[in-house]
């Protein structure tokens, strides 16, 4: 009898697998609905109108972007969460996005690992790191940073900078980079350490200023910036990524499937030459990799949020 159980449970085994392969082979069969977790004008929405296109002409099917804002990723991850494990929900999401919500998805693709940039309003009449750095200890009341949303790497980031600089810094979330940008450039928050393809347009216009970059190298995609380590806080390092996910449960030939022809999208010539442009780092690689590189991000942020006693709303 337990011969014959066995048995069975190899079969029933051996036939999903085969299904789940079989979905793999005609994926995708219909449009795609990908939910991007903040309001319009953001990073997010940036790098995903220049992925979509070429997926789009590859699969010949429509790729529906729904912005679904709120608790710094939650009420879109949650959406996402809820829905089949198909392939065919998908969610662009940050570290931002709490441990407890990651566990409920699969990684699926790694679009982006970038620097931030750190980012003043001209009026703050501050040209370089120490310059903040002295600034914000002759006035701490004075320096107010936004950032997308409470336990963003927007935040983190600069959660990290008052660590290692030993100053502080007023912190003002927001739902989203947009919002916050737009304060930015109103003056009612004097800094921001942004993705770059949020605030390069208002750079190059002249409305803002670029201090530094928060990677440990400088970034191709804005190689005449310093890194914030090699302005004075040598050790200092904050990376944002932007990856896919999908529901947990989603059969694994789909997500290599979903991850491929990504992969194959962020090396194409012009997918690259727009988002460099742009201020954003093309990654790509497979599903496991990304799931390594999260891995390490929730134990270095979390060690900080500990050390720190940092309040995620």
């Amino acid at each position: 009898m337990n011969l014959q159980k066995c048995f069975i449970y190899v079969s029933l085994y051996l036939v999903g697998t085969s299904l789940a392969f079989a979905q793999a082979d005609t994926f995708p069969s219909k449009g795609i609905r990908l939910i991007v977790p903040y309001p319009p004008g953001g990073g997010t929405d940036t790098l995903m109108r220049i992925i979509t296109p070429p997926l789009t002409e590859i699969w010949k099917q429509s790729i529906i972007i729904e912005n679904r804002p709120g608790a710094s990723g939650a009420v879109g991850a949650d959406a996402v969460i809820r829905s089949p494990a198909d392939g065919y929900t998908w969610l662009i999401a940050t570290p931002a996005l709490p441990d407890q919500l990651v566990n409920q998805l699969a990684p699926v693709s790694l679009l982006s690992a970038s620097p931030y940039v750190l980012t003043v309003n001209p009026a703050l009449k501050v040209n370089n790191v120490q310059q903040l750095i002295a600034a914000a200890k002759a006035n701490p009341q004075l320096i107010r940073f936004g950032s997308s949303g409470s336990g963003s790497v927007s935040h983190l980031s600069g959660e990290l900078f008052k660590s290692v600089a030993g100053v502080e810094m007023l912190h003002v979330p927001y739902k989203g980079s947009g919002p916050a940008l737009s304060d930015l450039l109103g003056g009612h928050i004097n800094v921001m350490f942004s993705p770059a393809q949020t605030v390069m347009p208002q750079i190059q216009a002249g409305n803002l200023k670029a201090v530094a970059v928060t990677s440990p190298k400088r970034s191709q995609s804005v190689p005449g910036l310093p890194t914030i380590s090699e302005s004075g806080l040598p050790g200092y390092s904050a990376v944002g990524w932007f990856g896919i996910f999908v529901p947990a449960k989603t059969p694994n030939a789909i997500v290599s499937k979903i991850s491929a022809d990504i992969d194959r999208v962020l090396k194409t010539p012009q997918v690259r030459k727009e988002m460099l442009e742009r201020g954003i780092e093309p990654s790509g690689g497979t599903s496991e990799e990304f799931a390594e590189l999260i891995k390490s991000d929730q134990q270095k942020w979390s060690k900080l949020i500990q050390d720190r006693n940092i309040k995620i709303d």
